[in-house]
């Protein structure tokens, strides 16, 4: 989670997609020029270890908006693909 919220930081669109399930992966990221994430809180993260084949990581990614201040909380699903945890899911908490 916390590789996937650094590429956001710095636009690295072939980082998030390569890390993406490709059921559900876009054609491209639309990254928002307006947009400037500033720090990420990670609330809660259930399974995810080496036993495991999915988990769950509840976060609040908090950024500007052309300078005004907002956050986005959500509860992303990671699964294993081809060894290797992508990014599957998620649902809005807030």
């Amino acid at each position: 989670m916390r590789s996937r919220y650094a590429a956001f930081v710095v636009r690295d669109e072939a980082y998030l997609l390569r890390t993406w399930h490709p059921d559900t992966r876009p054609p491209a990221v639309d990254f928002d020029p307006g947009m400037r994430w500033v720090r990420l809180e990670i609330l809660e993260t259930t399974d995810g270890s080496a036993f495991h084949s999915t988990g769950t990581v509840t976060f609040r990614a908090h950024y500007t908006d052309n300078g005004r201040p907002d956050s986005l909380h959500e509860k992303s699903r990671f699964v294993r693909s081809e060894g290797a945890w992508v990014y599957s899911t998620a649902v809005f908490v807030d």
